[in-house]
């Protein structure tokens, strides 16, 4: 079942070349995140309430540099 998000929103901090994500809420709670390139056709990660804090958190921890130099 597709859940609907609502409030889909992106950082400020947003790169220009369009390399970001959105972010969305389900009523259940249930956290959306989808690449903006996709133009909302792509797929949604979807992560509990709880999986979203953690996240935050890790990313929030990294040492400054560690996001920019890390490459998937």
């Amino acid at each position: 079942m597709s859940r609907h998000y609502i409030g889909w929103r992106k950082t400020r901090l947003s790169e220009p070349t369009g390399n970001c994500i959105e972010v969305g809420v389900a009523a259940d709670g249930t956290v959306g995140i989808r690449d903006t390139k996709q133009h909302r056709q792509g797929p949604v990660l979807e992560l509990t309430s709880a999986e979203w804090a953690d996240l935050l958190n890790a990313v929030r921890t990294l040492p400054q540099n560690a996001s920019s130099s890390t490459s998937l």
